[in-house]
């Protein structure tokens, strides 16, 4: 098991990577807990879960609402839930997001962490302190920066994963590799094929490597002014193509970051070389990287409700190179003009 830290404004985190679920009954001695989880996972997991009560949700990101939220706020009063609680979520993304949302505005405020089940969940949703919930079908609309006090990534969990969650976390461990370190996406192009197969040293290596990165950036800079926002490489057109289109987090992204690179290719700061290896590795991965239909006008319309706009400008993230990431402000205008083509054909 290897441990990591995020020092944020709202407490220390500590990233527990190859920590198994077992072991959160010692995390959590000694105090009351509430478990919140959803019922893939409970129907899978339970029988290892702490003796305490579980609050169970759906699955899917139509239930990362505020009617969820509400539903687990009436649960919490009649559990008689007190600021001494401490709240775990066990989950993937929407689980973490909602669990952490919860536990930082009931009561103002309880302690909570993490078990993430999911590859996604373990390299990106749950590390890092944001909580949030989606509204009016925008994403994380409504949402606090809070960390948690711990986050188990216990790659035993990976094993039950749907095919399709895998790869969703594939394409945030090639964006981590994107924007940060040029030595991760050679060693991802030369072991895909292990890392498809779940390689306990390989999945064990990218996890690490993935949460290294993130944590980084995260204690310098907790609430996204400025370092922070190379984090949503891949994200301003992948969540606007998920708004429209249905598909899920992890496709829309990898769609996201093709766009982001053909934008910087076409703005003469990447090279063709490093597009096409790029498109190369999100396809060895069985990731899709361009759309070949959308309706491009409500894919804009909604990148103009994109939470990091700013004005008449989104702050867009662009690698110069692999392993490096800058980040611009464009305007909607501009990024269709540079990236349109790239949804209706490979690069």
């Amino acid at each position: 098991m290897k441990k990591l830290h995020i020092h944020g404004k709202t407490g220390d985190s500590a990233l527990l990577v190859g920590e198994n679920l077992n072991q959160l009954e010692h995390l959590i001695s000694g105090r009351r807990a509430i478990i919140i989880t959803d019922n893939h996972v409970e129907a899978l997991y339970r029988k290892d879960f702490p003796d305490c009560p579980v609050i169970t949700i759906g699955c899917g990101e139509g239930i990362k609402t505020l009617d969820t939220v509400h539903d687990i706020y009436q649960h919490l009063v009649e559990l008689e839930a007190d600021r001494s609680t401490f709240i775990v979520g066990i989950g993937g993304g929407i689980v973490c997001d909602i669990a952490g949302f919860v536990a930082s505005t009931y009561m103002r405020g309880v302690s909570f962490g993490f078990v993430a089940s999911s590859l996604l969940a373990q390299v990106d949703a749950s590390v890092g302190g944001k909580n949030g919930v989606n509204f009016g079908g925008y994403k994380n609309m409504v949402g606090v920066f809070n960390q948690p006090e711990f986050v188990i990534c216990d790659m035993n969990l990976l094993h039950t994963l749907p095919r399709q969650e895998l790869l969703c976390g594939f394409a945030e461990i090639v964006k981590h590799a994107v924007i940060a370190d040029e030595k991760m996406f050679a060693f991802l192009e030369d072991r895909w094929q292990d890392a498809l197969k779940l390689d306990h040293d390989v999945i064990e290596r990218l996890v690490y490597d993935s949460v290294v990165i993130k944590s980084g950036v995260v204690n310098r800079d907790e609430t996204e002014k400025g370092e922070r926002r190379i984090l949503n490489f891949g994200h301003t057109v992948g969540h606007a193509i998920e708004k429209t289109t249905g598909i899920p987090h992890g496709e829309a992204v990898s769609i996201g970051m093709v766009a982001a690179a053909g934008i910087a290719r076409n703005l003469e700061m990447f090279s063709e070389t490093d597009m096409q290896r790029i498109v190369r590795l999100l396809t060895h991965f069985n990731l899709p990287v361009r759309l070949d239909t959308a309706n491009q006008d409500a894919i804009f319309d909604a990148m103009r409700k994109d939470k990091k706009r700013e004005g008449d400008g989104v702050f867009f993230v662009l690698p110069p190179r692999i392993g490096a990431a800058t980040v611009r402000s464009l305007s909607i205008v501009e990024i269709r003009r540079l990236a349109c083509e790239l949804f209706t054909r490979a690069s």
